[in-house]
């Protein structure tokens, strides 16, 4: 990743910044939960998985191959269009 959009991201508050399947991912505080984000770019990003401690979301982002959804107690999974709740929560 170049620098300019790096210095964007720690701008935004990402933390844990990797390419996860072709697709810029990283850690972002959100009011009540933590967010693994997937397919960061310059304008938003395309989903996110919501955990309630960064401690899991992390975890998650370090092991995650991009397949499937992460591991961990993910809450919800939210986006344009996506609004999933964990089927292994319920």
């Amino acid at each position: 990743m170049d620098s300019p959009f790096l210095d964007f991201l720690h701008a935004n508050r990402y933390s844990d910044i990797r390419r996860v399947n072709g697709l810029v991912c990283g850690l972002s505080r959100f009011n009540f939960t933590y967010g693994l984000v997937v397919d960061i770019g310059w304008s938003g990003y395309g989903r996110r998985y919501c955990y309630e401690l960064e401690s899991d979301a992390r975890a998650a982002l370090a092991t995650w191959d991009g397949e499937d959804h992460p591991s961990g107690p993910w809450i919800k999974c939210k986006g344009a269009g996506i609004d999933l709740l964990n089927p292994l929560m319920t």
